[in-house]
């Protein structure tokens, strides 16, 4: 169970009222009209509750659960416990996802200003804001309608944010358009001045060169915190519909990430670089500057791609190669090794 101090819980559900959120069927003994409280884990959960299966790994825990009710997969309803309730669908993970948003909505934004936000005059604030103690909105920034804008956020100069989104404690925007929906967890800093310099070989100085871009935020975009997004340097930089990014990521100026992109915890992307739709950087990967991560391609975690990856392909590896390759590799050094 949640902890009520921070989190309110919706319910109680009837199962098959679920089982139509989730997109499940039934199984064979369960009562649609069988309360449901709560979700937990497998290991957790009460008679009450319900829970899901999507890792074999589990299947131990699933057999010894007392959950009420569970979300699992037709090939694996045989391991579950005689008595368990049972929404059969092929994608559990993702019904369990709506179905915990039927107990855990996002709160509403609950309006109002306070007392020691700076408002610049010119700034369009729309109906139904909350803005929290010691906000800051600047000249000519648009903020659209129920938007919660975090303490100490600052808003920058002519920066315009769609309706409905949320922007958490200290984040700081600049030079950049955001859409509707979109979410910035605390301490995302956007549109800051790109890495862009020009280095004089004989005195070795460095000529900053001016970032006179913007960062373009689409519709439906999570950023998590202490991630930061450069403005492009006369290009924009642009961050796709319904893209997700972990904490403590970084993206440079003017690169460009499609729709439904992944970018997990202190992923870097470089300037100029492009990500294809649906293209996924694991955690502590990398991609060089002025390339291409494909379609649904995928570089796996601690990787750094530096030439182009094709549409669907998976790369490991620094340089990171394709994942077969890159797998042969690491077996005939395994085999060199058992030599000696």
């Amino acid at each position: 169970m949640a902890d009520p101090r921070f989190f309110d819980r919706a319910g109680p559900f009837p199962l098959g009222v679920l089982a139509e959120l989730a997109g499940a069927t039934l199984g064979a003994n369960a009562d649609p009209e069988r309360e449901v409280a709560d979700v937990a884990p497998l290991h957790t959960a009460g008679p009450r509750d319900v829970s899901f299966f999507d890792n074999r790994r589990y299947a131990d825990s699933l057999g010894v659960s007392t959950a009420g009710s569970c979300l699992i997969r037709p090939s694996d309803t045989e391991k579950a416990p005689s008595g368990m309730a049972l929404l059969v669908t092929e994608t559990p993970y993702l019904s369990y996802a709506r179905v915990s948003r039927a107990f855990y909505p996002v709160p509403a934004v609950d309006p109002g200003i306070a007392q020691t936000v700076a408002i610049d005059p010119t700034a369009a604030i729309g109906p139904d804001c909350r803005i929290d103690p010691f906000a800051v909105i600047e000249a000519h920034a648009s903020i659209g309608a129920r938007c919660h804008i975090g303490p100490h956020a600052v808003i920058g100069k002519g920066v315009a944010i769609g309706e409905d989104s949320r922007i958490g404690a200290g984040c700081s925007l600049g030079n950049c358009i955001v859409g509707a929906r979109v979410r910035l967890f605390a301490g995302v800093r956007i549109g800051e001045a790109g890495f862009g310099f020009a280095t004089e070989r004989e005195s070795g100085t460095h000529v900053d060169i001016p970032q006179i871009g913007r960062v373009v935020i689409e519709d439906d975009v999570v950023v998590g915190a202490n991630s930061t997004i450069d403005r492009g340097a006369g290009p924009d930089t642009v961050i796709g519909q319904g893209s997700r990014i972990d904490n403590l990521v970084q993206i440079g100026h003017n690169a460009v990430l499609g729709r439904g992109c992944i970018l997990v915890a202190q992923a870097g992307i470089s300037g100029s670089a492009e990500l294809g739709n649906f293209a996924v950087v694991a955690a502590q990967g990398g991609v060089a500057g002025h390339i291409r991560v494909g379609v649904g391609a995928r570089v796996v975690a601690k990787s750094g791609a530096m030439r182009d990856v094709a549409d669907g392909e998976t790369v490991a590896g620094t340089p990171a190669l394709p994942i077969k390759q890159f797998f042969r590799g690491i077996a005939s050094l395994k085999r060199l090794s058992e030599r000696e």
